[in-house]
């Protein structure tokens, strides 16, 4: 399968890069599997974390340039080891061990060959619990495809509605026909979720969304698109964590945090589109502690 490297093609950019060989992709990954940081994670969704925490490994690079990435570091900046696919398979065995409620694959499309193997490997090893797919949504409907019966919960974000945003703010072209069309592909696979006694995700689609600030109307016609095309039942993640970071410091209009305005709008809108199921997260005032400490050792 690591043939394929030879022309990438697993994102939407299809930059066809000799991976193999080492060579960049537009996502800065070459033909070797690089991971900054495993760890139980106590700040996803309820459903996800619930009270042991979600066995969360976080890869370097992306084939996103969001302006105000809070990972930055690990997305942009490439902090991270080089492992093998046998480090990984043998990571989510550990987290496993360590009581996590599920494996949490954070921004993953760069090595879904690799991701592929491991999880072969960890199965027949043991692995039992959950597999998350957590993505910028931006996925090749063929990619996913390659995913059917190896994750049981994807866990896409749905940015923008307006592609004018998606390439001013991340760098990206025709981001709402191509997440559109996978987060249904995502949805014909697995359906609305199915939780365990403990309220424990095991199967199913939750849709992220970040309100950013001055962009109201792009957060509900994401949420209005959601009702009308997946179904009310579907659960929703609206995070209000953003705080400017990275390059949006620096950008006017993403300058600052969501105000209370800003949330309530997309709070009353939620009650008047009907949506059943998911989560609205606090607006705080200490959003930077959800940034997971990169420099922490692998294990």
């Amino acid at each position: 399968m690591l043939e394929q490297l030879k022309e990438c093609q697993l994102c939407p950019f299809k930059c066809k890069a000799n991976r193999l060989e080492g060579k960049l992709g537009k996502c800065k990954a070459n033909n070797k599997l690089k991971i900054a940081l495993v760890s139980l994670h106590h700040f996803e969704e309820p459903c996800i974390s619930g009270t042991k925490g979600s066995g969360t490994i976080f890869f370097s690079n992306c084939n996103f340039n969001c302006v105000f990435c809070q990972n930055y570091q690990i997305s942009q900046e490439g902090m991270g080891q080089e492992v093998s696919i046998d480090f990984l398979a043998k990571s989510m065995l550990e987290q496993q061990e360590k009581g996590a409620h599920n494996i949490n694959l954070v921004t993953p499309v760069m090595y879904v060959y690799h991701i592929i193997e491991a999880i072969k490997i960890a199965k027949s090893q043991g692995l039992r619990i959950p597999i998350i797919y957590n993505s910028n949504g931006y996925e090749n409907i063929e990619t996913i495809k390659l995913l059917k019966g190896y994750i049981d919960v994807y866990l896409p974000d749905f940015k923008y509605f307006n592609d004018e945003l998606g390439k001013k703010y991340s760098n990206v072209n025709n981001y709402f026909e191509v997440t559109s069309k996978a987060i249904q592909e995502m949805y014909k696979q697995v359906g609305a979720p199915k939780l365990d006694k403990n309220g424990i995700i095991q199967k199913g689609l939750i849709i992220r969304h970040l309100i950013l600030p001055n962009e109201i109307e792009n957060s509900k016609n994401v949420l209005k698109w959601i009702v009308d095309n997946i179904g009310k039942e579907v659960y929703v993640s609206i995070m209000a964590q953003y705080f400017p970071t990275y390059k949006a410091k620096n950008i006017k209009g993403l300058d600052r945090k969501i105000n209370k305005f800003e949330y309530e709008e997309i709070e009353n809108y939620i009650y008047e589109l009907g949506i059943e199921n998911g989560y609205m997260q606090d607006l705080g005032e200490h959003e930077e502690e959800y940034v997971p400490n990169f420099k922490n050792t692998l294990t």
